[in-house]
């Protein structure tokens, strides 16, 4: 029998420090203070974040992703195949992430969000992933 938790949001929301500054180069410590997995779910996880700058593209051939953004705002960034969509998200706001598809999140000010993430999850640095 599986072992059914639960976890009060604002709780693990304090316990994360904001990564001011992120980059797709940022270290694998920085990112585990600024992000942590709230429970397993389906072929990958809950998680949530807190961060402002950019992380690096990454897609997932897995699934689609979930995104609701908690609090701040953010940029997205997807690559379909015949171009490039911008989306302005800010609190309170949720998207879905269509499977397979390249895309990065830049935040000047600041987001915290919580995702549905499948695995894997693919990263790239390159200017376009697609090429």
């Amino acid at each position: 029998m599986s072992k059914i938790e639960t976890k009060h949001l604002e709780d693990e929301l304090s316990k994360l420090k904001m990564l001011e500054g992120r980059t797709p180069f940022s270290s694998d410590e920085d990112l585990a203070r600024a992000f942590t997995t709230l429970a397993p779910f389906d072929s990958g996880g809950i998680f949530t974040g807190s961060y402002s700058g950019e992380g690096a593209w990454e897609r997932h051939t897995a699934g689609d992703e979930l995104v609701h953004i908690l609090s701040g705002s953010a940029e997205l960034t997807i690559l379909t195949e015949e171009d490039e969509q911008l989306i302005h998200l800010t609190s309170g706001m949720v998207l879905v992430i269509p499977k397979g598809l390249w895309h990065r999140f830049r935040s000047s000010d600041g987001v915290t969000l919580i995702t549905a993430t499948p695995h894997p999850t693919e990263h790239s640095t390159t200017e376009d992933p697609r090429e």
